[in-house]
């Protein structure tokens, strides 16, 4: 089971937690050696798209669609890393996304309803989904992998069914707002602004919290320097998009709905049960965790997230397809594992899941700029998930 501070956090819980003993300043070291070892991978895969593009791989638009690219695959992988850390697995996000998709479009083109009634319906029928796969792992005891593997095939054969094997389209110009619309720049750069105001500010509270409660704190310079790179990069990356159209509006969901995961993560009851679940699941029962209820609402939220995804997929396309989707499940479990998420529960964080996002989406990215064939991205992709997993094992085997 996680260990609790005294705050009602789990240790460091918007970072990876590698054991369940107490915080130190060990544990520490390894966290941000994670967190570096991503950000060098992000800054490698930069310099060299960069270098064999003459730079176009950092152009204003390719940035803009690479962050596009990125937000479908890390708003699945927001849903999905809770999932993991419970210490369950969810192979249907790629069929349901594609069936719910599918059902949006339909609301969309053939009755007509008003976008707000699509929406609302859209994320209702994605809870529900959800609830029911966890209905069925929770309370029923089937292991997940048998009940989302059966989601799979049964949300993939609906979504055919409903549609008869036919592409839904066109959707109208208000479903295009969700996926293919921008911030006007000073909005885009304001929102920016406040919002790191508000962590930066979030961050120095938590160092009071820490400092009055005695528990270990980083140096203050670490700290400010962790910030300002932060700010830079931030504030760079909205200025570099307003030089195209501004910030893509699936963008600010997805930072939205990371910042949303990464508070109920480490700053909520909620978030410490599922580290306690996925750490020690008796050891979570003995203490009074309802374990079923718990499973069940996380897989509830990442059908919400799923249906998320759906409406901005269909947005981009244009249209309900009855392919859509197809294997996007593999992509979010390769982005949590690559994000330091561990497959047998009770590790992981939500930006770590989204920064795994992110290097996939690079690297699809800069290979389809390079015109390098299909079959050599798959392989690069499977390397580097397999890469990812053994540098998890051997760091634990360390500590």
């Amino acid at each position: 089971m996680s260990k609790l501070t005294p705050l009602g956090a789990p240790e460091a819980a918007d970072e990876p937690i590698r054991s369940p003993s107490l915080f130190s300043l060990q544990s520490l070291k390894n966290i941000n050696l994670q967190v570096y070892v991503m950000l060098a991978a992000i800054a490698v895969i930069i310099v060299f798209f960069s270098l064999t593009t003459d730079g176009a791989y950092i152009s204003a638009r390719n940035v803009s669609n690479l962050l596009r690219q990125t937000a479908i695959t890390g708003i699945l992988a927001v849903g999905m890393v809770f999932v993991i850390i419970s210490a369950e697995i969810d192979l249907s996000v790629g069929s349901m996304m594609g069936l719910l998709g599918g059902v949006a479009a339909i609301f969309d083109v053939w009755l007509g309803w008003p976008l707000p009634l699509t929406i609302a319906v859209t994320l209702l029928l994605g809870l529900l989904l959800g609830a029911w796969n966890g209905w069925w792992v929770a309370y029923r005891k089937v292991p997940s992998f048998i009940v989302t593997l059966a989601g799979m095939l049964a949300f993939r054969g609906i979504l055919i069914g409903i549609t008869s094997g036919t592409t839904v389209a066109p959707t109208t110009p208000a479903m295009s707002l969700i996926g293919q619309s921008y911030l006007p720049d000073g909005v885009g750069f304001g929102i920016g602004v406040v919002a790191l105001a508000l962590f930066i500010g979030w961050q120095w509270h938590r160092r009071k919290q820490r400092a009055a409660l005695g528990l270990p704190l980083t140096q203050a310079k670490s700290d400010v320097a962790r910030q300002a790179l932060t700010a830079v990069i931030a504030l760079g990356a909205v200025l570099l998009l307003n030089e195209y159209r501004g910030v893509p509006t699936p963008v600010l969901v997805l930072v939205a709905l990371m910042l949303g995961g990464i508070f109920m993560a480490s700053r909520t009851a909620f978030g410490r049960r599922i580290y306690a679940i996925g750490g020690n699941i008796d050891a979570a029962r003995l203490s009074g965790v309802n374990v079923e209820r718990s499973k069940m609402a996380v897989f509830a939220i990442n059908g919400l997230m799923v249906a998320i995804a759906g409406l901005i997929l269909t947005s981009r396309l244009g249209a309900g397809s009855p392919s859509a989707g197809n294997i996007a499940e593999l992509d979010a479990i390769a982005a949590c594992v690559i994000g330091g998420t561990s497959l047998a529960g009770g590790v992981g964080s939500v930006a770590g899941a989204v920064m795994g996002a992110f290097i996939m989406a690079s690297l699809d990215n800069g290979m389809s700029m390079l015109d390098v064939p299909s079959f050599w991205q798959y392989i690069v992709k499977g390397a580097i998930l397999l890469l990812a997993v053994w540098m998890d094992s051997a760091t634990k085997r360390r500590a």
